[in-house]
């Protein structure tokens, strides 16, 4: 999906790279705090919260917003969805560390949050979009909150948006940023996400900001279709996270000389958070790019490829660096078997890495291969998996080495629809996180 091919020798090059992409659009400023609470459900934990506002000069009423299918929303998206029809949009208000999923009283406490928020910027409260990612379940610290936003509104500076993509991260290894440029204008992204992350809107907080001029109608007219082939086309573990978001905001600073122009910049940026996302999640040691062609429908194409980036098995031979390509075959049988028995496999062809492993539905391998697939997984491996002095495994680097991934190619020969999906590996560090997250 993306256009780079980029590489970090050091976290300091990876950071200078993500401070050359970070200039705000014109027309915006953004803001952090950062402060320590006693969550009321374990008052023994001394834990700390970062909150991060996102505010126009001007309130505009050109933008745009999805969110999250999951059936559990959390209280932010609820209101987020009712913000959709209100005249302009002013700031957004985003906390990390604690979702406000189901909590009691979780619509009101935000809908106060935003309260306090729209009365230091001289704004509607209807004009403050909130968001909260991190634990499900946990009340929000409202009144350390409260006290901590004229922090927040007090740092606001239209430079850099590196500090709000620094803010908005819980198990992210590193901040995401990314941006395009229209004519005089630009289009920046910011995204959060690092486990529960199989999208489907749109866990995951994206906020992509432009100064070029688009009505509201087409910003929300473009803005389903870039989700639609990006971040509803990637999963690391299955979960669909109860807080996904999107929002897309225009200050309307500068002309849009392209509405062509505009959107395909739009689709690239979410299509290399999309990478940034995958490439950043927990544990993740290789990125997936599955790619299925010759498909019956599009639909078929695209749930096949989650199937395999989803198959717990092959995501552990490839964790491994193990080309135990029945793994993929078996994923590819079991989905169609369940789903699309109609489909014949018989002319199937699939290869890794380039390297044909199935041709006309039987393995077409030889001694050679082996070499071959290893070197293909190791060369798409973004560091090595050691286990520290208590055998515990963490990832050892906090910035993204390089964007090569593993590349699967499946081509059924039934037709002509095809999709690509990203993935990840299924890996010790995964577990060891999201055993130890709430403590």
């Amino acid at each position: 999906m993306s256009s780079t091919s980029l590489s970090f020798g050091s976290r300091d090059e990876h950071r200078a790279w993500l401070a050359s992409q970070a200039a705000l659009p014109r027309g915006f400023r953004t803001g952090t705090t950062r402060f320590e609470f006693r969550p009321f459900e374990l008052p023994s934990k001394v834990a700390k919260m970062t909150l991060t506002l996102i505010a126009l000069d001007t309130p505009t009423p050109d933008f745009a917003a999805m969110f999250t299918k999951n059936a559990f929303p959390g209280a932010p998206v609820k209101i987020g969805r009712k913000r959709l029809a209100e005249p302009a949009l002013g700031a957004i208000v985003i906390n990390n560390k604690i979702s406000n999923v189901c909590a009691p009283g979780g619509e009101a406490v935000a809908e106060r949050l935003c309260a306090e928020v729209a009365s230091q910027l001289q704004l509607s409260p209807g004009a403050v979009l909130p968001c909260s990612t991190g634990i499900i379940g946990w009340r929000l610290p409202v009144e350390s909150m409260i006290t901590a936003v004229p922090a927040s509104v007090a740092a606001l500076a239209g430079r850099s948006i590196l500090p709000a993509a620094e803010g908005i991260v819980t198990t992210d290894l590193y901040p995401k940023i990314r941006r395009a440029a229209v004519g005089d204008g630009s289009i920046v992204g910011i995204a959060k996400g690092a486990g529960m992350i199989e999208p489907n809107l749109a866990t995951m907080l994206v906020y992509v900001l432009t100064d070029l001029a688009v009505p509201r109608e087409q910003l929300r007219a473009m803005l389903t279709p870039a989700c639609d082939s990006t971040f509803n086309r990637m999963s690391i573990d299955s979960d669909t996270s109860t807080s996904d978001t999107v929002v897309l905001m225009s200050s309307g600073k500068v002309p849009c000389p392209d509405l062509g122009a505009f959107e395909r910049a739009l689709h690239q940026v979410c299509a290399d958070l999309t990478e940034d996302i995958v490439r950043n999640g927990e544990g993740v040691r290789h990125v997936l790019r599955v790619r299925v062609s010759g498909a019956p429908t599009e639909a078929l194409a695209r749930a096949l490829g989650k199937s395999v980036v989803n198959a717990p098995l092959f995501k552990c031979a490839v964790a491994g660096n193990d080309p135990n390509v029945g793994r993929l075959v078996q994923a590819v049988g079991k989905y169609v078997g369940a789903h699309a028995p109609e489909v014949d496999l018989s002319r199937t062809l699939m290869q890794l890495g380039g390297i044909t492993i199935v041709e006309n539905g039987e393995f077409f391998l030889e001694p050679s291969k082996e070499a071959e697939l290893v070197a293909h997984l190791r060369g798409a491996e973004l560091y090595a998996s050691k286990p520290d002095a208590a055998g515990l495994f963490s990832p050892p680097v906090d910035y993204p080495p390089h964007e090569r991934c593993v590349e699967v190619d499946i081509n059924l020969q039934q037709g002509s629809a095809s999709s690509t999906v990203l993935g990840a590996d299924l890996t010790h560090e995964y577990v060891s996180e999201n055993a130890d997250y709430r403590s």
